[in-house]
């Protein structure tokens, strides 16, 4: 019986939709993470009579046919990009980037890869690094003897030394555009490669056409909503018993069935 490998994929479905949510609501509280939805799409169909098909000698056609679906499979698990609130945290360090942009980070492999968390500290050689000991590109080395960090929202960074009433400025941040961000390829640890979907970056100087600004001493929190994802995670369980109403069903069927004496 279709039924009962149709529902299956059905309940298969379901289960990827739940694990979606439940890394969205994992990561509620993850600096700059944004929130993924699964998408899914109809299996191929049975034709059992065709659409136009003659039905009679005299040219009249069946109208609409006879098509039995297959059930469903997942069809993508897009990341949606929207913005997320600031946070403020008081640490000097800190940048949340407003409107489109990553920061572009420095991996052990020597690959640039992309993250929006925006919680960086720096390493034993004064250098601006991420939480993992990344370095941010371009390299931005403060100061041991700087008594004050100051960046700006277009991301040029200044340092206040004794004796000097002036900031200098001691490097550049940059930010990299994607045309599809959606398209990154997510590695853990708040970080995204591009990949053949995303298109190759964008580099360009905070506040520029189509680049976002910098905030200091403020982090980008999670765009997950809370209430959304419940909602979401409710109507996922109550997918999932009704197509597992529908094995019990055709079981039932089968049952009956098979007991049929001739």
């Amino acid at each position: 019986m279709q039924a009962l490998r149709t529902a299956a994929t059905g309940m298969a479905a379901q289960q990827m939709n739940v694990e979606v949510i439940s890394n969205n609501i994992a990561n509620m509280n993850t600096v700059a993470f944004k929130k993924q939805r699964a998408e899914f799409q109809d299996l191929l169909y049975q034709t059992m009579e065709a659409a136009g098909a003659q039905s009679s000698s005299q040219g009249t056609i069946v109208p609409t046919g006879v098509q039995i679906g297959a059930g469903v499979k997942a069809g993508s698990v897009y990341r949606i990009g929207t913005q997320g609130a600031m946070t403020a945290t008081g640490n000097k360090f800190d940048l949340a980037i407003e409107g489109r942009g990553f920061l572009q980070v420095l991996t052990p492999t020597g690959e640039v890869a992309y993250s929006r968390a925006g919680n960086l500290a720096l390493n034993d050689q004064g250098q601006m690094v991420t939480q993992d000991g990344y370095q941010i590109q371009p390299a931005i080395s403060i100061p041991q003897d700087a008594t004050d960090v100051i960046i700006s929202k277009s991301g040029q960074v200044q340092v206040m030394q004794p004796g000097n009433p002036t900031p200098n400025v001691v490097g550049q941040i940059e930010l990299a555009t994607f045309i599809n961000e959606a398209g990154m390829s997510a590695q853990g640890s708040n970080l995204f490669l591009q990949s053949a979907a995303s298109g190759a970056p964008t580099t360009g100087t905070p506040g520029t056409a189509g680049v976002g600004t910098l905030l200091q001493g403020y982090t980008e929190a999670s765009n997950v909503d809370p209430v959304t994802e419940i909602t979401s995670l409710i109507v996922a369980q109550r997918a999932y018993e009704m197509n597992s109403k529908v094995i019990s069903t055709a079981d039932a069927m089968l049952g009956v069935a098979n007991q049929v004496k001739s």
